[in-house]
């Protein structure tokens, strides 16, 4: 049975594309995904998904908003109601993690996009995703440091970045070995190794 049916929408239909590509890149090689491959996946003709989508770089930056969106819907859930900053950074840390074990194909398409040397509307989308996570992190840190959980004199850029880079390790780790779920094993000790370091801060 074909899992993606021939008629829907055209907003369900885009939807159904962007789940179609992110399942793909989990599987292979993002820059060797063809709109053909895309269309073969759904059973469907490239005339049928350009009817949708103008380009592979329309697909691409219409993945990358929905990676945006989501990500940062579940990591701003994911906080709600804790009053800790340490403790809502630990389960922004772990949604994250969370996120990228559901949708591997994620990661691999944002490490492409970030090693494009061409200025994408794919890879503005990522930037600007990375803009708006690190904005979330400072607003978490700034209130560590007025509730004295973290130390006033903590530089939140390097924080942040430090947290970011993190994540991307464990990723990257996970990948290399092809495991995703030893990410989320991995986590709950880096990220006390983290808190650590930022909060006994000398």
């Amino acid at each position: 049975m074909n899992p993606y049916p021939k008629h829907l929408p055209a907003d369900e239909r885009r939807a159904v594309i962007i789940k179609s590509v992110v399942e793909l890149a989990g599987t292979q090689n993002p820059s060797k995904i063809t709109t053909a491959a895309i269309a073969k996946h759904m059973d469907l003709t490239q005339g049928a998904l350009f009817r949708h989508f103008p380009n592979k770089e329309a697909i691409w930056q219409a993945v990358m908003e929905w990676m945006t969106d989501s990500l940062l819907t579940k990591i701003d859930g994911s906080t709600q109601g804790i009053e800790s900053p340490l403790r809502a950074m630990e389960a922004m840390f772990m949604s994250h993690i969370e996120f990228v074990t559901e949708h591997p194909g994620v990661p691999r398409m944002v490490f492409g996009e970030l090693q494009s040397a061409e200025s994408t509307p794919a890879k503005l989308v990522v930037q600007s995703l990375i803009q708006r996570y690190g904005e979330r992190l400072h607003l978490l840190i700034d209130k560590g440091k007025d509730s004295s959980e973290l130390p006033s004199s903590l530089d939140k850029e390097a924080a942040a970045m430090l947290f970011i880079g993190t994540i991307q390790g464990l990723v990257m780790q996970s990948l290399l070995v092809g495991d995703v779920g030893r990410m989320q094993r991995d986590a709950p000790r880096v990220f006390r190794i983290y808190q650590r370091g930022i909060r006994d801060l000398q």
